[in-house]
């Protein structure tokens, strides 16, 4: 079972989802004819339900609009200076509405990262099959946050989810502090709010999901770069701290408890 219940994620609370397709996910899934996880059968279902989702994501680009505040990047490019984008679990769908093409983000290697490659083939966004819980295990981590470095360093963004990928739900992992030291590239904390959406309230971060037609308003942070005097641990409090507080000041309601306090 996937992460999402009532989503292309999970099988048995797909059929509730909002999205039509999603709910032509949970059918294809549920049907007889599928068989155990790996036949060639339920390869091909698989390959149906990401490239619908991948149609979802096309769809709400095309109808959504985007708004960014106190936006740093132009200033950044016009100094050459790379940067990474800092965002929750919550906010990554609204958010990858409106990427920055070339970006590379982290992808997990489990069946659901899989769920995620041509959405973001078709949004222009690089895959790098990892994990971040692959810092303590082998599950790609270490060489996935290696591959994110280099394309930083070639003068391109990179994208993390910084707050899992099984949560706690606003609790920032490491890799996003690690890149921003070995690369010197700025953090870039980003909250995006669509005015309207669904939000998977069982899951364990509330993925949003905008509507289409909706309004998405990104509000960043001040960038921040890692000090010589301060540890990784040190920076990567740092950033949670800056992400939350964004988070407090532009969706409060959505704000975890502890965040909220």
């Amino acid at each position: 079972m996937g992460r999402y219940p009532g989503t292309v994620f999970s099988r048995p609370g797909a059929a509730n989802s909002p999205f039509p397709w999603l709910r032509c996910c949970a059918s294809l899934s549920a049907a007889k004819w599928t068989g155990p996880e790996g036949t060639p059968r339920m390869q091909l279902v698989r390959a149906i339900e990401s490239w619908l989702l991948a149609f979802a994501m096309l769809v709400l680009r095309a109808t959504c609009r985007v708004s960014f505040h106190n936006d740093p990047r132009p200033r950044l490019r016009a100094s050459a200076k790379p940067y990474a984008y800092s965002i929750l679990h919550a906010h990554q769908v609204a958010a990858a509405i409106e990427r920055e093409r070339g970006t590379a983000a982290m992808v997990s290697r489990s069946a659901d990262g899989q769920l995620l490659l041509p959405g973001f083939w078709v949004l222009g966004i690089k895959a790098v099959r990892g994990s971040s819980c692959g810092w303590h295990a082998d599950k790609g981590g270490r060489a996935a946050l290696k591959q994110l470095m280099a394309h930083v360093l070639k003068g391109s963004p990179a994208y993390l989810a910084v707050d899992g990928p099984r949560g706690p739900r606003n609790r920032v992992r490491k890799g996003i502090a690690v890149l921003s030291r070995e690369t010197g590239a700025a953090v870039l904390n980003v909250v995006a709010v669509p005015s309207r959406r669904w939000i998977f309230r069982k899951a364990w971060d509330r993925l949003q999901i905008p509507r289409p037609f909706c309004r998405i308003d990104g509000y960043f942070a001040e960038p921040l770069w890692p000090r010589s005097t301060e540890t990784v641990e040190q920076y990567r409090r740092r950033i949670e701290a800056s992400l939350n507080e964004l988070e407090r000041n532009h969706d409060r309601d959505e704000a975890s408890p502890a965040v909220r306090a």
